[in-house]
This record gives C-alpha cells, sequence and structure tokens, in this order.
C-alpha cells in the first residue's frame, strides 16, 4: 500500500512516539526523526528547540529521493541507509519499511555500530506499527464505503434550487 496520504490512529501514534523515544534514549542520541517520504515530520524526540524541523523533514526526503536516483543510475532499487558524519554531528538516515525515514542525529558520546543496530531494532517495531495501521486503513475504508453520504442523494437541480429561489 502506498502511504500518499498516511492515516495515522491515536494509539499507533503513541506507541511511534514510545519507539522514538526508546530508541533516542539506547543510541544516546540528540535528536531521533520520523519523516514520510513527502517530507513531513510524523515524529520527533531530543533537543529540537534549536533545529527547523520543517526543513530537516524536507532536506532529508530530498536526499533520500536524490540517492535513489543515484541507486537507480548504477542499478540498484535504493539505498536503504545513509550516513553522514560530521566533525561535532553525525546523521544516520534509514528507510523504513519503504514507508517512512528514520533520522538519528548523534555525536561521538555515540557509536555508529550502536546507532546502527538500535535502528534496525526499532525499524522492525515500527514496521509492526505500520502494519498495523496499514491494516486499519483497509478494515476502515470497507466500512466508510457502506456509510451512505448524507449528502448522496442531493442533485445538481437541487443545488440549483437553492441559488434560484
Amino acid at each position: 500500500m502506498a502511504f500518499a496520504d498516511l492515516i495515522l490512529y491515536e494509539e499507533e501514534y503513541g506507541e511511534i512516539n514510545k519507539a522514538i523515544e526508546k530508541l533516542y534514549n539506547l543510541c544516546n542520541a540528540k535528536v531521533v526523526f520520523l519523516v514520510d517520504k513527502n517530507g513531513q515530520l510524523i515524529a520527533a524526540h531530543g533537543d529540537t528547540e534549536e533545529l527547523d524541523t520543517t526543513s530537516l523533514a524536507s532536506l532529508t526526503a530530498g536526499n533520500i529521493a536524490a540517492t535513489g536516483g543515484l541507486a537507480k543510475l548504477i542499478g540498484e532499487k535504493e539505498f536503504s541507509i545513509l550516513f553522514h558524519e560530521g566533525e561535532n554531528d553525525h546523521i544516520h538516515i534509514s528507510i523504513v519499511g519503504q514507508r517512512v525515514i528514520l533520522v538519528v542525529i548523534f555525536n561521538d558520546k555515540s557509536a555508529l555500530g550502536l546507532v546502527r543496530l538500535r535502528v534496525k531494532q526499532a525499524s522492525d517495531d515500527l514496521v509492526r506499527i505500520f502494519n498495523r495501521i496499514e491494516q486499519k486503513v483497509q478494515n476502515n475504508a470497507g466500512m466508510i464505503d457502506t456509510i451512505s453520504s448524507p449528502f448522496a442523494e442531493i442533485t445538481d437541480d437541487d443545488i440549483d434550487n437553492l441559488f434560484t429561489e
């Protein structure tokens, strides 16, 4: 299922936030973000006050799109993990379940190996959560189709009559 229009339910959103917070703590990260592939921030945990989270989310999605183009040029489907090493801070970016992007910003207080291990564990948890969301969306889509809209019986003539009287 394509998540062009991501629907989050309160229960699963809470679980996503718990998974993000757990990853933040286990990695000793500065910030952990979850972003959709359109660049919309879904969840964040950590020291976000000094960050432009909107720009970070959209630039991360753009980075994934650009490296996806590079991957195709060399015959790969995608690069599921990206790592950027800075002088002080580092960014680990991974695609989770081909649905969302998980971003961990950390410094030398944490090791890349630890971040990779914890991201893998968190990704598995997030995939399970998004699978449940997908199932709920499919189940609710069937229910929505059976519920008739109160406007279904209004015709164009009815609308025209409202404005001509």
